[in-house]
């Protein structure tokens, strides 16, 4: 399979979607009354006496707070606060959640990270402006390029990476937008910690040097299909991300290289009872156009823009000049009031071999999770998943759904 073959089957893939009739979630009304959440518990538990907002007022932000100790990808326990603040900036019948996403985290062996995104929605979903922003110390292992590596067959690579990526889309129509953006890459004094260097161990010309420095930076030109209404937990609806990055020297990149990702997402409800009951759908394709990418800038598992994906698979463990990636999840609340759920998840994924770039090699992995609701107004709920896979398993805690 070569790298055009999935770009020509996912080129019809929005069609399809656009083929179904689409729930419009714009217009969707998310009623509260009788749900619980633990923000409902700590107030009763405390007896604290919320302010009563009068009909035309509105509570504008929703914070989630969740201090806690889990494993971060590629890094074994770290400490993570995480924090999100979920907000409307006009009506909410006509304006999706805006979304801000905090996670500082850091360990006992060096890796620390200050990420930051955002999705902001103006007024009557007229605009979408996209942020993400991380100061990152690693070290961290990488397997090399492609599959097949043996768990063992790793190096452990050290630098400090900053990234700035911001986008502006405007509504064409209903659920459609386009837009531009600016993005950059910075990784600072990428070196191994043992004899061998990332340029010996990948065989890969770009970046890899030891105690090398690389900086990407280019334009984005940026295609959004969204009717859902919420980040932090989608109701039915679908999504597709088309995002064309270009890096050139006029704009500073150490190299001049492009890179495609296409993002898509289907959520479907299984029935209308009261109790949550869904099907969702995640597939990604992300690759290089001709060469001169960074080692590092390379698609790999766990690297998509929120780092949800692979669960159950270590951060980066495969890695390629082109990477498939699937996933599916079912989600089921347990409880009628919606204060506990639970999901079931597997996923897929395939990078492409160096040199042939076929896609030679199948990695699964799948697992469960429960869901604990800690503010149903925003509908964010507190994630707790188990994952495993093939010689790896992992515990992660988190805010907001996976994807």
């Amino acid at each position: 399979m070569n790298k055009i073959l999935p770009l020509l089957i996912l080129s019809v893939f929005p069609f399809l979607l656009r083929a179904q009739a689409p729930v419009d979630t714009t217009n969707v009304y998310i009623d509260t009354t009788g749900q619980r959440d633990l923000l409902d518990i700590g107030t009763k538990l405390f007896k604290i006496r919320p302010r009563r907002y009068p009909k035309h007022e509105q509570k504008e932000v929703y914070f989630s707070i969740l201090p806690l100790s889990t494993n971060v990808p590629g890094a074994s326990k770290a400490l993570v606060t995480s924090t999100t603040a979920g907000f409307y900036l006009g009506p909410r019948r006509t304006t999706y959640l805006s979304s801000v996403t905090f996670a500082p985290y850091f360990n006992l062996k060096g890796r620390y990270g200050l990420p930051i995104h955002s999705s902001v929605w103006l007024e009557n979903n007229a605009y979408n402006i996209e942020g993400d922003t991380r100061f990152l110390v690693y070290p961290e292992a990488t397997w090399g390029l492609g599959g097949g590596q043996p768990e063992g067959q790793n190096i452990l690579v050290n630098y400090d990476y900053f990234r700035f990526y911001q986008s502006f889309l405007k509504r064409i129509t209903p659920y459609l937008y386009a837009g531009v953006g600016y993005d950059a890459d910075y990784y600072i004094n990428i070196n191994t910690s043992g004899p061998v260097s990332l340029a010996d161990f990948t065989k890969y010309p770009y970046a890899t040097s030891q105690n090398d420095n690389s900086f990407s930076s280019g334009l984005t030109f940026n295609l959004l299909y969204d009717s859902r209404q919420n980040v932090f937990n989608p109701i039915p609806g679908a999504y597709t991300n088309i995002i064309y990055r270009d890096n050139t020297a006029v704009l500073g990149s150490d190299n001049n290289s492009q890179s495609v990702y296409i993002d898509l997402r289907k959520y479907v409800s299984l029935s209308n009872v009261s109790l949550k009951n869904q099907l969702a759908f995640w597939f990604y394709y992300w690759t290089t156009i001709g060469s001169g990418t960074p080692f590092l800038n390379l698609p790999s598992i766990g690297m998509d823009p929120y780092q949800r994906s692979g669960r159950g698979i270590e951060q980066n463990r495969y890695r390629g000049e082109a990477l498939a990636y699937f996933e599916t999840e079912y989600r089921r609340d347990i409880t009628v009031n919606g204060l506990f759920g639970f999901v079931v998840f597997a996923n897929l994924n395939s990078a492409s071999q160096p040199n042939t770039h076929q896609f030679a090699y199948v990695n699964p992995a799948g697992g469960a999770g429960l869901r604990i609701k800690f503010n149903k107004k925003s509908g964010t709920n507190i994630c707790i998943d188990y994952g495993l896979s093939k010689d790896y398993s992992d515990i992660t805690l988190a805010l907001g759904e996976a994807f």
